[in-house]
């Protein structure tokens, strides 16, 4: 694993004398008569000429098509990059959306070059927001566990250039919360990526304290196999039996002066998923060490929200544990007596991700938030329903409508998915209160979120506003990168979360 880059940003008006590094970065739309420049710093007779020659480049405008060009000028300072841009949306979330994506695959494909000016549409501090989220979401290498030395060497875009005739004052807050999210986005992948050999649960507990040491008003707490049994948190201790590795519970604190809400986010730290007894085929594991992705995610907001000094509590709960077949393992028709006292009858050891977000939701419902959400890469179901790249929420209706909205201003699509109260009667069985599946393959994704909703407490008297965010396909991506999005982790939902912590300190 490699270490994050640090990551400077810079303000300057769009004038080619102003600009200072190694590549310029221009955009191309698809417009109705073809290829076209987007308003920049170059002179009338380089767009000119340009514009003639991008059909002749092969430069259609497409998202994520970058085309590099001959340094510009007598002197040559600068390389001229080209990135598609699709057709731009005059206003609204599709045009923040299209600029944000096009300055992290600018920032992403430029690997090899330390400085990078943006200047693409950026004539609202909105816009301004959408590229330097973009660039510090695209400014990401993660080498792994790879030796050679030409991948050591790669270093992602460490100065980002924002060209535009904004007026500046506000711009530096922009900046700055740009950088603490792309630094939480940053971590929550690298945190995916990491092999599960490397980081199991305690690991991933002491990955968790290292993150957030340093950061005021926060403190972290690591619930050992033994406090978790004498809790009584049945669900994170069944599904870690089979493993050598003992589970835990990671308690992630942000305490601000005076808060004017509080909120509680529980996160699935499955940091292997071998499916336990009910095994997974061989196939189905290649990816499985991403099954701790809502945990980073919870992990890396809370850490966010607390560099934000934003004024809410917010506690994080990490359920992580290791779901490997063994002779200790949970079995089918065992029965777990959760946190709370419901008891569960296991009939898939495959289906762990809700037993232990289940014990988290129960703990976390203890201290009566005002809000409680839960983001786990919990069902294949989400997948079949809403592919990879859209992330599905239930729950609460206020609250759900919450999120969506904090998602389209973060850029990550989230799905709003129903919990239909006539599905309840599957999770009956006479062997206990509840079991972990339905009976079939129908309404997985539901079924899992209705059993879940069944450890949601009661403040005051009525059931906290609770959101499931399942985010089983967008939190790995096994296709190529795109945009910001790197291949492998992805640290979906952060920006969303944080977005939706921002939006809750304000109500």
């Amino acid at each position: 694993m490699t270490e994050s880059t640090e990551l400077a940003f810079s303000l300057v008006e769009p004038e080619l004398e102003n600009i200072d590094a190694q590549v310029l970065v221009i955009g191309v739309v698809q417009g109705p008569e073809g290829p076209q420049l987007t308003p920049s710093a170059l002179d009338e007779a380089s767009v000119e000429s340009l514009e003639s020659s991008l059909e002749d480049l092969g430069h259609q405008g497409t998202a994520d098509q970058l085309l590099r060009l001959p340094s510009y000028g007598e002197d040559g300072p600068f390389l001229l990059a080209l990135i598609g841009l699709g057709s731009l949306a005059e206003t609204g979330p599709e045009r923040l959306d299209a600029l944000r994506s096009a300055a992290g695959s600018a920032v992403r494909q430029l690997i090899d070059f330390e400085s990078v000016a943006l200047n693409l549409p950026a004539s609202t501090l909105s816009e301004v927001s959408a590229l330097a989220e973009g660039a510090a979401f695209g400014a990401f290498f993660d080498a792994g566990r790879r030796t050679a030395q030409d991948v050591l060497e790669k270093e992602p875009v460490s100065d980002v250039v924002v060209v535009s005739d904004v007026d500046s004052e506000g711009t530096m807050e922009i900046f700055q919360r740009a950088l603490i999210l792309g630094e939480a986005v940053d971590s929550a992948r690298r945190l995916v990526n990491e092999a599960p050999n490397d980081l199991y649960p305690q690991v991933f507990a002491d990955r968790a304290v290292e993150r957030v040491s340093g950061i005021d008003r926060v403190s972290c707490t690591v619930l050992d196999e033994k406090a978790l049994e004498e809790g009584g948190f049945g669900g994170i201790l069944g599904v870690g039996k089979g493993s050598e590795r003992p589970p835990r519970l990671v308690e992630v604190t942000y305490e601000p002066e005076n808060p004017v809400k509080s909120v509680a986010l529980v996160g699935k730290g499955i940091t292997f998923d071998s499916g336990g007894l009910s095994i997974k085929p061989g196939s189905a594991m290649m990816t499985m060490k991403c099954d701790m992705g809502g945990a980073a995610a919870v992990l890396n907001a809370v850490a966010a929200a607390a560099e934000l000094e934003l004024p809410i509590r917010i506690t994080g709960y990490l359920c992580i544990a290791e779901n490997m077949p063994s002779g200790s393992a949970t079995k089918p028709n065992d029965v777990l007596s959760m946190r709370g006292g419901t008891t569960v009858e296991v009939l898939n050891t495959d289906a762990e991700g809700r037993l232990v977000m289940a014990d988290g939701l129960a703990y976390a419902s203890e201290a009566e938030p005002d809000y409680l959400l839960d983001v786990a890469t919990l069902t294949g179901a989400q997948m079949v329903a809403l592919g990879t790249r859209y992330a599905a929420v239930m729950g609460d209706e206020q609250l759900r409508g919450q999120v969506l909205e904090a998602s389209e201003r973060a850029g990550e699509p989230f799905w709003p998915m129903p919990l239909p109260s006539y599905m309840r009667a599957e999770l009956k069985t006479e062997a206990a209160d509840l079991k972990n599946i339905g009976s079939g393959r129908d309404g997985g994704m539901l079924i899992a979120g209705l059993f879940l909703q069944e450890f949601v407490g009661e403040r005051e008297g009525k059931k906290i506003p609770w959101a499931h965010l399942d985010i089983a396909g967008p939190a790995y991506n096994e296709g190529s990168a795109r945009g910001f999005v790197p291949k492998n982790g992805t640290g979906a939902s952060v920006a969303t979360l944080v977005s939706l912590l921002e939006d809750l300190s304000e109500a």
